[in-house]
C-alpha cells in the first residue's frame, strides 16, 4: 500500500535533512549564513555528535520582530492579552512591542549582562514575561522561565543551577479566589539559595503589590523601563549569536532531585517552530493564535511567543482559566473576540468545559467561523471528547499531537498545512481513534523492546507494527530538540541515550500500527505487569474514557498475590450524571473486558471527586500510586509535585483510599515479584 503523502514528506526529510530543513531555515534572517544544514561527527562523544547550522549565526528576537517591521507589520498586533483575572486588555503591535523590548534589553544590559549570561524570568501571564524573554534573545543572553506559582524549595534548584546574574519577577500572581505573592516566595528562594543574584526586576501589579528592599537589589520595573528610555540607552541593535547557542533553559518538573534543565539553542529552534507553525497548524502570517497554556511551559515557549511571533502572527496571551472566569464560554469569547484561526489547549481543560456544560451552550454563544483547527496537548485525548468539541466549532479538525519539553516540537500529528516535495499542499491524515497521528517530519519514530542481556550484554530490537514496546526517535534528532541538559552532559546521556544507543529514549511506551500511526498508551514506568501480561495502564483508560457518564479518568496497579498486579480504575463524574454509580461501574467493568478480555483482570472501578493534577492538566499518576501505598504528607512520606495544581486533593484522595481500604498496597511491588514471570 502506498504511503501516505505526510509518511512521504516525513521520510523525504529523514533522506535529505539538508534539503528540507534548508527550505524552511532560508525563511528567516541569517547575520552569517550556515555553510551545512547537519553537521555528523561519528567520533564525537554521542552527547555531541549532530550539529544543525553549526557555524551559521542569527539572532531570534530579530526575527521574531524586526524582520517583521522592517517587511511593513508594524502596525499589525503582536500580542493580544486578555486577562478576565485583572479584569485587563492590551494590545501591542509589532512596532510597539519592539520599542518594549529594546528599553527591556537596555534595561538588562545595564546591570552588565552580556552574551553567556543567565536570567531568570518568574512571571504571571502578562505581556512583560513575553517581553523579558525577547529582550534576553535579543543581547545573547539565556532565559529560564520558572512557571509562575512554584513554591520557594523549586525555585531555589533553579537559581543554582542556572546562576542567573539578575531575576526578572512578577509582585504577584492571581487566581480565580486567591493572589499568589510571587515576590514574598522569591525572596524565599533567594534566602536558601547558594547563589545570590545581584538584582531583581520587579513588575508590580496593583492586586498584590510588594515591598521593595533596594539593599536586597530589588528594582522596579516600570522605574527601569523608564530610566533606559530617559537616558536613551534602548538597545535597538541586536547580538548576533553562533545557531547553537543557547536560547533558553526550560527545567523539566521533577518531583525528585534536581529537574533536567533542557537546552534549546537559537538556530535549529528557530527553524523548526517557524516549520510546525506552517506544517502542523497551516498558519499563515497575519492569523491569530491562541494557546491556552502558560509561558512556564514548552508549549507556552513554543506557541504563545515564539512560533506565532516567528511567523509574523497574532498571539494571544489569555490569563484565565477554562471555566471559572467568568463560566464555560471563556475560550470561546477568546476565539470570538480576536478572530482565532488556531487554537491550541490541552484536552484536560475540554473535559473541565464538556463537565460543566455538556450540551455546548455557552459555546453557541459565539462566532467560531474563522476558526481553522483546535490542537490537542498535554494528555492523552479521548475519542468522546474528541467528537464533542469537533461538533462544538463545526466539524472542523480537532488534531492530537504528542511532544514533550525535550522535544520543543510535536512529534507526531495530523499536519494540516503539509507541503510535498513539489511544494502542493498534502490532504491531511484521517483522525484515527487512539492515535495521536503519524511523525512530523525530522522525527524517525521507531517501537523498541526492552533491553535483555543474552550473556553478551544487553540487546534489544525493533517491533513490528502494532507491538506494544518503547517509543523511541532514531538519531538525530531534528533541529528544535533540546541540544544537551544545562551543565549536566553526562546526565543528558544518562536519562536520554544510554538505553538505547543510537535513539532518543522518549520514556513513554505504545505501538506504531499498520499505517504508521502513532499510538502512545502510556509512560515506560506505568506498563503492568497482569498475570504474566505487559498491560498499559492507557489502554484501560481509553476504554473507561468511552463511558457517556465519565469525564476524567485515572488507572494504576494494585500488587496481587496471585497474578503480580491488577488494574482499578478511579474515575470522575460528569456534573449532570442521573445514572446510579453502582451501574456506571458494572457497566465500566464490562466494557473493559469486553474490549481487552479477562487478560486484563479488571475488577474494580471507583468514583471519586477530583483527580490531583499539575496546573497544566496532568494527572499525577505517580502521586496517586504513592498514596495507595500508603505515603502521606502525615508520614512526609509522599513528595508533593512542584506543579500540583490543588494540594488539598491529596488529603482528600487519601481519606477515600483509606475507605476502600486500599492505602498500604504497593502496586510496584507486585511487578517486581519474581513468583511472576512476563511474557515479553
Amino acid at each position: 500500500m502506498e504511503k501516505h503523502a505526510q509518511a512521504q514528506v516525513q521520510y523525504a526529510s529523514l533522506e535529505n535533512p539538508d534539503k528540507y530543513w534548508n527550505d524552511f531555515a532560508s525563511l528567516l534572517h541569517w547575520d552569517k549564513p550556515y555553510s551545512k544544514v547537519l553537521t555528523h561527527n561519528p567520533m564525537a562523544p554521542p552527547t555531541d555528535t549532530y550539529h544543525w547550522f553549526k557555524d551559521g549565526k542569527l539572532n531570534t528576537c530579530f526575527n521574531a520582530i524586526d524582520r517583521h517591521v522592517r517587511s511593513g507589520r508594524g502596525k499589525q498586533v503582536a500580542i493580544y492579552y486578555d486577562s478576565p483575572l485583572n479584569n485587563e486588555k492590551r494590545q501591542l503591535t509589532y512596532q510597539e512591542l519592539l520599542d518594549q523590548v529594546q528599553t527591556c534589553a537596555g534595561v538588562i544590559a545595564s546591570h552588565g549582562l552580556k552574551k553567556g549570561d543567565t536570567v531568570l524570568i518568574y512571571m504571571p501571564m502578562v505581556p512583560e514575561a513575553l517581553i523579558s524573554m525577547l529582550a534576553c534573545a535579543r543581547l545573547g543572553v539565556t532565559h529560564s522561565v520558572v512557571f509562575g506559582g512554584f513554591a520557594p524549595l523549586e525555585i531555589q534548584k533553579r537559581i543554582n543551577d542556572s546562576k542567573p546574574k539578575l531575576i526578572i519577577g512578577g509582585s504577584c500572581g492571581i487566581e480565580v479566589n486567591k493572589v499568589i505573592p510571587y515576590k514574598e516566595m522569591l525572596d524565599k528562594a533567594i534566602d536558601m539559595s547558594a547563589h545570590k543574584p545581584a538584582h531583581r526586576i520587579i513588575f508590580q501589579r496593583d492586586a498584590g503589590r510588594a515591598v521593595l528592599d533596594p539593599s536586597r537589589g530589588d528594582l522596579d520595573w516600570n522605574d527601569e523601563m523608564q530610566r533606559i528610555r530617559l537616558a536613551g540607552k534602548q538597545f535597538k541593535d541586536y547580538v548576533p549569536v553562533e545557531s547553537n547557542h543557547p536560547l533558553y533553559i526550560l527545567y523539566t518538573s521533577g518531583t525528585t532531585g534536581l529537574p533536567k534543565g533542557v537546552v534549546r539553542d537559537h538556530g535549529g529552534h528557530a527553524t523548526q517552530t517557524l516549520a510546525t507553525m506552517k506544517n502542523l497548524f497551516g498558519a499563515q502570517p497575519g492569523e491569530v493564535v491562541f494557546c491556552a497554556s502558560d509561558v512556564g511551559w514548552v508549549v507556552g515557549h513554543s506557541f504563545i511567543c515564539y512560533g506565532p511571533l516567528l511567523l509574523g502572527c497574532s498571539t494571544v496571551l489569555y490569563e484565565g482559566k477554562p471555566v471559572g472566569t467568568p463560566d464555560a464560554g471563556a475560550f470561546f469569547r477568546i476565539l470570538d473576540e480576536y478572530k482565532v484561526n488556531t487554537w491550541y489547549t490541552a484536552p484536560t481543560a475540554l473535559r473541565a468545559i464538556r463537565r460543566v456544560d455538556p450540551e455546548g451552550k455557552f459555546s453557541a454563544k459565539y462566532d467560531l467561523h474563522h476558526l481553522r483547527g483546535l490542537y490537542l496537548a498535554g494528555e492523552r485525548s479521548d475519542s468522546g471528547t474528541i467528537a464533542h468539541f469537533r461538533h462544538i466549532i463545526g466539524g472542523k479538525p480537532v488534531v492530537d499531537n504528542y511532544w514533550s519539553t525535550e522535544s520543543g516540537s510535536p512529534i507526531t500529528g495530523a499536519c494540516q498545512g503539509l507541503e510535498d516535495v513539489h511544494g502542493a499542499r498534502v490532504e491531511p491524515i484521517a483522525i484515527r481513534q487512539g492515535s495521536a497521528g503519524m511523525p512530523l517530519p525530522g522525527y524517525d519514530v521507531r517501537v523498541l523492546s526492552d533491553p535483555e542481556d543474552d550473556g553478551s550484554g544487553y540487546k534489544f530490537h525493533e517491533l513490528g507494527p502494532s507491538q506494544f514496546g518503547n517509543i523511541v526517535v532514531k538519531l538525530p534528532l531534528p533541529p528544535s530538540a533540546l541540544t544537551t541538559l544545562w551543565n549536566n552532559s553526562a546526565g543528558f546521556q544518562k536519562s536520554y541515550l544510554s538505553r538505547f544507543p543510537g535513539y532518543f529514549d522518549t520514556g513513554d511506551a505504545g505501538i506504531v500500527d499498520e499505517d504508521g500511526y502513532v499510538h502512545v498508551m502510556s509512560r515506560t514506568d506505568d506498563i503492568m505487569q497482569v498475570a504474566g501480561h505487559r498491560l498499559s495502564t492507557g489502554s484501560v483508560e481509553l476504554i473507561l474514557a468511552e463511558h457517556p457518564a465519565i469525564s476524567e479518568c485515572c488507572v494504576v496497579p494494585l500488587s496481587d498475590k496471585l497474578k503480580g498486579q491488577i488494574p482499578i480504575g478511579l474515575v470522575v463524574l460528569k456534573s449532570n450524571v442521573t445514572e446510579k454509580e453502582e451501574d456506571i461501574i458494572k457497566e465500566t467493568v464490562h466494557m473493559v473486558r469486553q474490549n481487552l478480555g479477562a487478560i486484563a483482570n479488571y475488577n474494580q472501578t471507583h468514583i471519586i471527586r477530583r483527580l490531583p493534577k499539575t496546573r497544566s492538566g496532568k494527572i499525577l499518576r505517580r502521586t496517586i500510586r504513592d498514596i495507595i501505598a500508603g505515603k502521606s504528607l502525615e508520614n512526609n512520606k509522599l513528595i508533593v509535585p512542584a506543579t500540583i495544581e490543588d494540594v488539598t486533593v491529596l488529603n482528600e484522595l487519601e481519606d477515600v483510599m483509606t475507605r476502600l481500604g486500599l492505602v498500604g498496597n504497593d502496586g510496584e511491588a507486585g511487578k517486581l515479584d519474581d513468583t511472576v514471570k512476563a511474557k515479553l
